[in-house]
């Protein structure tokens, strides 16, 4: 049986659990997903529960946690450990972003058992061999792993979530968590959300770097991704220069995304930031060097300053729809 962590976000689950879930019943069609945090944590169970069993779930365990608020890595692995000994599971699966890797490297830590991120592929046995990711993607590692349970991450994207209807019967259970186990969790969120499209379900990325020259040159890219029904994304350079949030970053250590269109704008394309779009289904470039490093991983390339180009684009867009 596989066990998959459900992460959700005060009741929104992760797109990237559903990837998670088609990948573990490949494994083995004997699939079960956990929550952790009840109504305390704005999740609607039988709501989840049956967005989950529409990818093969056939069991839910939510986890009620006294004090769970809003996300404590700890104590989510804490209630997953109890799951491991209660269900006898052979593998525990979860999405490879920045929680899931940090809830299961927490578990493997407690259990003493290896923890394997970024996997393309597992085979179970003796020793499980697996397929996983490297240097941001751009090289495939095979390693056996011995342990009685496997405790791994799927790599963002690199299986296509496929719903696959199941019961999803609910179970919940009181975990058993100490105070300690809740020192490190969220207590605040600084800054409301604007809402509109995230960077993991947009089906258009319109994305900026430094050639955009500060934060005001990403005004038109706002304006553009409304006129596409998308959202913007940025580099690292973007982020730490403040111009722009981290939640609009986009590469190995922001949002690995897939979008249909990725726009990328003034990105001269480092290894860290094609981590994160090389799974778009179209990439455009636009920059004043042809030699560009993205200008090689794009399907159009334009070569030109963002500054004359943008405004080009945006009322080609602009009178398509009028």
């Amino acid at each position: 049986m596989m066990l998959v962590f459900a992460d959700h976000d005060r009741g929104t689950i992760d797109p990237l659990t559903f990837q998670a879930l088609t990948f573990a019943r490949n494994l083995d069609p004997d699939v079960q997903a956990v929550l952790v945090g009840g109504g305390g944590a704005g999740l609607d169970a039988t709501s989840a529960a049956a967005e989950l069993a529409q990818y093969g779930a056939q069991i839910v365990h939510v986890a009620e946690i006294v004090g769970y608020s809003d996300y404590a890595p700890l104590a989510a692995a804490r209630a997953l450990v109890e799951l491991l000994v209660s269900t006898g599971a052979e593998a525990l699966v979860a999405a490879s972003s920045a929680r899931g890797n940090e809830v299961l490297a927490h578990v493997a830590a407690i259990t003493d058992r290896p923890f394997t991120a970024d996997c393309y592929s597992i085979s179970i046995g003796d020793p499980h061999q697996i397929v996983r990711a490297r240097w941001a993607g751009n090289l495939h590692e095979e390693v056996d792993v011995t342990a009685d349970v496997v405790i791994a991450t799927v790599f963002p994207h690199s299986t296509e979530a496929t719903p696959a209807p199941a019961a999803g019967t609910l179970k919940e259970f009181t975990a058993t968590v100490s105070e300690h186990d809740l020192a490190v969790r969220v207590v605040n969120r600084i800054g409301a959300s604007t809402g509109g499209v995230t960077l993991p379900e947009a089906k258009v990325i319109v994305s900026g770097g430094r050639g955009m020259g500060g934060p005001e040159g990403f005004t038109i890219l706002e304006e553009i991704a409304g006129a596409l029904g998308g959202t913007v994304g940025c580099t690292r350079v973007v982020t730490s220069a403040g111009w722009r949030p981290h939640a609009e970053q986009v590469g190995q250590t922001g949002t690995k995304v897939a979008p249909d269109l990725y726009l990328a704008c003034g990105i001269s394309g480092a290894t860290q930031h094609l981590a994160g779009c090389k799974n778009s289904k179209t990439l455009i470039a636009i920059n004043t060097d042809a030699d560009a490093t993205i200008m090689n991983h794009a399907d159009y390339i334009i070569v030109g300053d963002v500054n004359q180009i943008l405004p080009l684009v945006l009322n080609e867009i602009q009178a398509s729809k009028s």
